[in-house]
């Protein structure tokens, strides 16, 4: 009888570290899935945008080259390169609300593009250049819109809650190569 008592709690110790084990697993899985990366990557330039001490910061892709293009004491953050790597749209609360901006890739030239008492965040560059689109409460419900890259000519794209826009990527049309030998075109 004891050899058989001794098999269970056998049994239930081993139990008992399996479900703390996946317990584990579950809340590492949890955090990794919830912490962004913080980091975006530009067109030419190939540097690295990210939040760095609630500022943006940017580096080349090797880590090395460290500048810091804000210094406030509002916190600013989702850095997002322009497709020509020429500026970074990201958000900021400096003017005491989070607000959609925009600088040149070296931090200067700022400029509030939203100025709106609601939460405007993740600016996503259209392919082109020309727009922003980003998720806002303005209305009090979460919405996609888009803005120029100025600022100006906003429309509302969405109607119930919705955030965390992306532009797909535009891929360049395939330049014509020479005929096909084997059907004669």
């Amino acid at each position: 009888m004891a050899k058989t008592y001794h098999s269970l709690g056998g049994l239930a110790a081993a139990a008992a570290a399996g479900v703390l084990v996946a317990v584990g697993m579950l809340m590492l899985t949890i955090v990794v899935m919830v912490e962004p990366a913080g980091a975006a990557f530009p067109g030419k330039n190939g540097k690295i945008a990210f939040v760095c001490s609630a500022e943006i910061c940017t580096m080349n892709p090797n880590g090395q080259g460290l500048d810091r293009l804000t210094n406030n004491t509002a916190g600013d953050g989702d850095p997002n390169w322009s497709p020509g790597g020429g500026k970074i749209a990201f958000v900021s609360s400096r003017e005491g609300n989070t607000d959609i901006y925009t600088m040149n890739a070296n931090g200067q030239g700022v400029d509030n593009l939203t100025k709106n008492p609601g939460l405007d965040e993740w600016p996503a560059w259209s392919p082109d250049g020309k727009k922003i689109a980003f998720h806002s409460e303005r209305s009090g419900d979460s919405l996609i819109y888009t803005m120029n890259a100025n600022g100006q000519g906003l429309d509302t794209l969405t109607n119930k809650s919705d955030y965390s826009p992306d532009w797909q990527p535009l891929s360049p049309a395939p330049k014509p190569g020479p005929p096909n030998k084997k059907n004669g075109t």
